[in-house]
């Protein structure tokens, strides 16, 4: 049986680019490699997502059909071999939007009203058949924050603790599932959105990370985008950007903002959960550092008086003071997989 690197050589041989130039190029928190293959003056992306590993390119594939269909920039599909999990896609290139207002925080304002655009586009065609992020899913990736950031901060879940917060939880968002349900990439923010300036309209934001798309409420990809894990996002841009959401939709403003918050600390919460585990699981210990953002947009949220009276549901979640962070740090990669 082949190796990785085998089956690596001989997808690409079946494609003439045995020969091309390979270049590793940054991937993300799932088991998912890319290279940028370079051969006859243009490039192209090398996903590779070993199906060993858990991964699967059939769901990159239907999104990235589908939101090309509804005229968004989701990268052409080249090649495809599913029993193996490669793909070769359009390569959208290296201006991710974090990086570029890295270097000029001037562009701030302009690429997220484009990325803004991108919703407000996404959110009026019609969805394809995906699963929905109802409110038993929801609350279920919440309680994350108990399931690993907890145990590893405190070294138990308090299990008595997460039930009330799963029951709390569940109430308030079950309202929810009958509101409309939109697609939902679940992954919108600047480290995966590119900037393609030589387009028109939506179709300037390049679309990455969406293969675990689900059908769920239109103020979850806002939050997604405006309370970042990675970068902060300054508090006349969040503005701006969500009074053009609304101002493009027909949403009610108070019950949207309810539903804001709510999945800004549901969305969190997850984040708490997943940060930790990657860590203390997967020996990723830089996300580690990412958590005091995560923990800054929740106490945002429950300042909301719509849902600040689910605060006392988490009060046995610590804050990650310094301690903890290093805490946590020093157990990486010390826990069993789930």
């Amino acid at each position: 049986m082949q190796d990785r690197s085998g089956q690596v050589s001989y997808f690409l041989k079946a494609q003439g680019l045995d020969q091309a130039e390979r270049q590793r190029i940054a991937g993300d928190a799932s088991n998912r490699k890319y290279h940028r293959i370079t051969a006859d003056g243009r490039t192209i992306i090398l996903m590779d997502a070993p199906p060993e590993r858990d991964e699967d390119v059939r769901p990159f594939v239907r999104m990235a059909d589908y939101l090309r269909s509804v005229g968004l920039s989701a990268p052409e599909i080249l090649a495809v071999d599913e029993s193996k999990g490669f793909l070769l896609l359009e390569d959208l290139g290296d201006d991710l939007f974090a990086r570029l207002i890295e270097k000029d925080r001037s562009l701030e304002p302009k690429l997220y009203d484009a990325a803004i655009d991108v919703l407000v586009q996404l959110h009026a065609a019609a969805p394809p058949d995906l699963e929905p992020y109802d409110a038993p899913t929801m609350t279920a990736m919440s309680a994350l924050a108990f399931d690993w950031y907890q145990r590893g901060a405190v070294g138990i879940v308090d299990l008595d603790a997460k039930e009330g917060f799963c029951q709390a939880m569940l109430a308030q968002l079950s309202p929810l599932n009958i509101e409309k349900r939109v697609v939902i990439q679940r992954d919108y923010h600047a480290e995966n959105l590119i900037w393609l300036p030589d387009r028109s309209g939506a179709a300037r934001v390049g679309l990455l990370d969406f293969q675990d798309a689900m059908l769920g409420h239109p103020a979850y990809d806002l939050v997604s985008v405006l309370q970042d894990a990675r970068r902060d996002v300054s508090a006349q841009t969040a503005k701006t950007a969500y009074d053009r959401y609304l101002e493009a939709t027909a949403f009610d403003r108070k019950n949207f903002a309810r539903a804001y918050a709510l999945l800004g600390l549901q969305r969190n919460l997850r984040i708490l959960g997943v940060f930790a585990r990657l860590s203390l699981v997967y020996g990723k210990p830089n996300y580690i550092d990412l958590l005091p953002q995560v923990w800054a947009h929740i106490e945002t949220n429950l300042h909301n008086p719509c849902i600040s009276h689910l605060k006392p549901c988490l009060e046995t979640l610590p804050p990650p003071t310094d301690d903890i962070l290093q805490s946590l740090k020093n157990q990486c990669a010390t826990l069993p997989l789930p």
